[in-house]
Order: structure tokens, then C-alpha cells, then sequence
């Protein structure tokens, strides 16, 4: 029953596959092309049945009880049979659509803990250490804190209470936030009252040397000297730089710690007593500053909090044709210009009103955040400040992305308007639609590998591991903006070959509400995954 089961789900449906095929549950794989969906949605390859089966030949009866296979939230198969690339599935696709497009069930289940999720791990902090700086902001600056504010928005999209730390002061940085529409809390200190504990417990740390009021052998700023390498050795410490020896420590670095401190007891007593963990985002040029900071928070606080930090590390910069050195803000406005010359080019001379004003501001913002995080966050990343690096035609940008988005604003504005004036009926409930008049392949591919997946994307998105070895993690925080590049060329090859809006005959009518219900889930899509970049969807462009 689907009141029972909930949602579908790859997962769940690859779960119920795997064990109709009495094998491990990587066994089997998803199609993803529209050339291999035109014959099947899941594919067990012929190398891995031949592992499975003598000869590699499926028994009659185990093809019966993969056509049978079912599960909570599994979707149901219409077919199974052995070709030459494997054992082939095909799914019952009118009542996939049915079951993603129609009314919610009534009772849905409880919600299953997030894959790598740790038990009671309820809050998270992010702490990009480079927003302390007092000196503006370079380009380079804005990917890891563009990453730790999506990360933010992933994790509190899967309940997870996230934390961006420190508090920023410096108006210049404040600004390029702004811009950028980055959520990060502004002003605050550390507590002078931290800092003084601290203080106390450097005073009895074991590590630490010369920590004398006036002190004739450290600088003026120096509070005393800590040795780390000793803490590494003593603590049987893996994975950080061999380098790492002696640390001055300065007011500067106690009023960092106290701020981190005061974060995670902020983030307890939000998740009522839950653990919180600490994830440090940083670029390779700070990792080993990172690190020491991060040594110096486990002597003096040792606890769970400080012995679980994690370290998130971005991939170095490089800034290509740049004519002389370029901050945040100098970047924001050039790709702005950039930006309003390419929609000048595609649209004509633009009115300077607020509403063409917002359009532009928007579009900045997207070039920007998809420029810097649709790559994997550890890869190089390079920036070419030439035009021709921005566009509003090619199809791995943001501005790409939003125009889609203001696409599918736009049809479902123009079918509001048809309905006012009686063109057309308004769209019937969602229980009453005739879903089996979706026949078209690409309506398939926008639910199967965009509607079906995307909480899944999400999921996937918002993990963050524990290390394998040594401190760093990796994230796939370039997951979402790599599906809405590949969601918009697909939806922007469907919409340019079918006509949705048709002649208002009532014989048309059952296809082109179908066909409405589907593209309003694919902006439902849009706009939750944009919300995540905190791009608001356009109505126009």
C-alpha cells in the first residue's frame, strides 16, 4: 500500500532489488541516460551476475521475484529480463508518476536517520578562521565561506542545527557578504570571562613555557609559548603536518578559541544536550594555521568537542588574467558588469529600474556561487576574469540555472492568466489526473533522475564523515550545483521540443495537466535546491 510505504526512494527501491537478487546492495546500478532509459531504469551487470550466478546465468526464479520485488518506499517493477549488459529492469511508470505527483500519503513514516549521521549528533559548527582578518577579503576568500554557508543551509535543511562562527566585524567583509547574500552573524566577542579561563588553564598546562607576566624572551602580544609536537607524540596524534612544533600564543588566538567555545555551548544547549561537532573550513594556505589552533583547543579544553574537530580544506585559487591584484568586492562588480553586458547582449538595453536592478543583483550572485562551488571543494579551482567567462547562454552557470527557473515562472504565470480568461480550466486535484498520458522520454527523465532523487541529493550533500585517516574530510558540497546544471539542460531540451500550453480543447486537456503537475514538482525542485545557494527563483528575465 503507498499510504504505508511513503515517499519512493532510489535507496529503498535498490534495498528491495538487492535483496530479490539474494546480493549485496551495490550490485545493482541506476540509468541515468535517456539513451539506456529508453530500455531500462536499473541495470545488475552482466561482471557482477557472473560473480552471483554459475555462468553467470539468473535463475527463472529469481527473475520472478525481482519482477515482484517490493519494499517500503520502493518503487514496483513492470519487467525483468537478462540481456547481453545484465539482469534489466523496468519500472512501472505510470504509477512511479502517480506515486511522486499525486496527493501525499495520508500517514507518513518517521523519518530515517541521516546515512553517517552520528547517534545524538544534532548540531554542527562551521568556522572559516580568514573572516577574523582584518584586511578585505580576496576572491579566494569566498570559497570556503560560500561553501560554509551552503553546508549551513544543507545541514538545517536535514534538522541539523549548524553554526557559523566567528561573528563578523570588519565592514568591508561585512559588505561582500551582503552581496553575496551570505547569512553570517556580524558583531559579537569572546566572553572576556573565557579568555580569562583560558589564561588559567595555559598557566597549568604542561606544554606550555614562559607564560611570566613580561616575559623578556617573547614578543610584547606573545601570552607564552606552547609545544605541540610534544602533545602529538604524547597523544599518539595522526595526521598532522610533521612541521608543526612550537606555537606562540597571542590574546588574538585565546579570543578564537573562546569564541569556538562559546559556539559549541551554544550548540548543546540548542540540541539539549546532544553532541556537537566542530568542522573547520578552511583553504590549504590556512590548513596549518588551522592546525595549530586546533592543537592548542584540545590542551586546553579537552573534551569531546575539541578531540572530534574536523578539517574541510579547499582546494588552492588561481586567479587568470588579472590585471592587478583583485579584492572580493572588485570581483563581485566586475562579474556584475559582466553580467549586465551579457543580458544586454541576449535581451536588448535594459530598463534601470529596481526590478531589472534585482534581476542583475540576482544573476551576479548565481555566476558567482555556481563559478565557485560546482567544483569539488579539494580540486584547484580557477578563475578567468575575461567576459567571456560569463554568459547567460552556456549551460554550466548560474545564470543558466535561473533562467530556467524564470522559465518555468513564466509558463505557469502565462497558464494563471489562460485560466483568468477562461482559456483554460484551473488544474484539477492532483488524485484526478490521468498520469499514464506522460509517454514522452523526457518527462521520464525529469522525475526519475530529478524528483525521484533530490532528497537523496540533499542527504548525500549535507554528510560529513568522519576522516578515514589523518584530519580532513570531504563533502560533496558541489552536489547540488552540478544537479541544477544537469536538471536545467534536461528541462531546457524538454521544453524546447514539447509545447505544454496546446490548444484548449478538452481532449488535450488530461496531457497538459499532467504534464502541469510534473513541471510544478520540477520548480518545487528548483526553488528548495536554490534555497540552499540562498538564491531566491526569478519570475523574470
Amino acid at each position: 500500500m503507498e499510504t504505508a510505504e511513503g515517499r519512493p526512494a532510489v535507496a529503498a527501491t535498490l534495498r528491495a532489488l538487492s535483496a530479490a537478487l539474494g546480493g549485496p546492495e551495490g550490485l545493482w546500478v541506476k540509468e541515468s541516460s535517456a539513451r539506456n532509459l529508453r530500455h531500462r531504469d536499473f541495470l545488475a551487470p552482466r561482471a557482477a551476475l557472473r560473480a552471483a550466478f554459475s555462468g553467470g546465468q539468473v535463475p527463472p526464479d529469481v527473475i520472478a521475484a525481482v519482477t515482484s520485488a517490493s519494499g517500503p518506499g520502493a518503487l514496483r517493477v513492470r519487467g525483468c529480463q537478462q540481456t547481453g549488459a545484465g539482469l534489466a529492469v523496468q519500472l512501472r511508470r505510470p504509477e512511479a508518476f502517480r506515486q511522486l505527483l499525486g496527493p501525499p500519503p495520508a500517514t507518513q513514516p518517521p523519518p530515517a536517520a541521516r546515512p553517517g549521521q552520528e547517534p545524538g549528533q544534532e548540531a554542527v559548527v562551521l568556522h572559516y578562521p580568514a573572516l577574523r582578518r582584518p584586511a578585505a577579503l580576496a576572491p579566494r576568500h569566498l570559497r570556503p565561506v560560500l561553501l560554509a554557508d551552503h553546508l549551513a543551509q544543507l545541514l538545517r535543511a536535514q534538522g541539523v542545527s549548524a553554526h557559523l562562527v566567528p561573528a563578523v566585524s570588519e565592514q568591508g567583509s561585512l559588505e561582500v557578504l551582503r552581496q553575496l547574500r551570505v547569512e553570517w552573524p556580524c558583531g559579537g566577542a569572546a566572553s572576556p570571562d573565557a579568555v580569562s579561563a583560558l589564561k588559567q588553564a595555559l598557566s597549568r598546562c604542561p606544554y606550555a613555557a614562559a607564560c611570566e607576566p613580561g616575559a623578556a624572551s617573547l614578543p610584547e602580544d606573545v601570552v607564552c609559548k606552547v609545544h605541540l609536537k610534544s602533545f602529538i607524540q604524547q597523544q599518539g596524534l595522526a595526521g598532522y603536518d610533521p612541521n608543526l612544533d612550537v606555537l606562540l600564543v597571542t590574546e588574538g588566538k585565546l579570543r578564537s578559541l573562546a569564541e569556538l567555545q562559546q559556539a559549541v555551548l551554544q550548540c548543546t544547549a540548542e540540541g539539549q544536550g546532544s553532541r556537537c561537532s566542530v568542522v573547520h573550513v578552511v583553504s590549504c594556505e590556512e590548513e596549518f594555521q588551522q592546525q595549530q589552533m586546533d592543537l592548542l583547543w584540545r590542551i586546553l579544553d579537552p573534551g569531546a568537542h575539541t578531540a572530534s574537530q574536523k578539517h574541510l580544506v579547499c582546494g588552492p585559487v588561481k586567479v587568470t588574467n588579472p590585471s592587478f591584484p583583485i579584492g572580493a568586492d572588485q570581483y563581485f562588480q566586475l562579474r556584475k558588469r559582466q553580467m549586465y553586458d551579457a543580458s544586454v547582449m541576449k535581451y536588448g538595453e535594459l530598463a534601470h529600474d529596481e526590478a531589472w536592478t534585482e534581476v542583475i543583483d540576482t544573476l551576479t550572485v548565481a555566476a558567482i556561487r555556481f563559478e565557485l562551488l560546482s567544483t569539488a571543494h579539494r580540486s584547484q579551482l580557477t578563475l578567468d576574469l575575461e567576459a567571456s567567462s560569463i554568459s547567460t547562454k552556456g549551460t554550466k552557470s548560474g545564470a543558466f540555472v535561473m533562467y530556467n527557473c524564470a522559465r518555468l515562472a513564466t509558463l505557469f504565470d502565462t497558464y494563471q492568466r489562460a485560466v483568468e480568461q477562461g482559456t483554460y480550466p484551473p488544474l484539477p486535484p492532483a488524485s484526478t489526473l490521468n498520469f499514464s498520458c506522460l509517454r514522452e522520454e523526457g518527462e521520464w527523465l525529469l522525475l526519475f533522475n530529478y524528483l525521484l532523487p533530490f532528497p537523496e541529493v540533499l542527504q548525500q550533500a549535507a554528510q560529513l564523515p568522519a576522516p578515514s585517516k589523518g584530519l580532513r574530510i570531504t563533502a560533496n558540497t558541489e552536489a547540488v550545483c552540478k544537479f541544477l546544471i544537469q536538471l536545467s539542460m534536461d528541462f531546457s531540451s524538454y521544453y524546447n521540443r514539447v509545447h505544454i500550453l496546446g490548444e484548449p480543447f478538452p481532449h488535450l486537456f488530461d496531457q497538459m495537466f499532467a504534464r502541469l503537475q510534473l513541471l510544478g514538482a520540477v520548480r518545487d525542485v528548483f526553488h528548495h535546491a536554490l534555497a540552499t545557494l540562498h538564491l531566491p527563483p526569478l519570475s523574470q528575465i
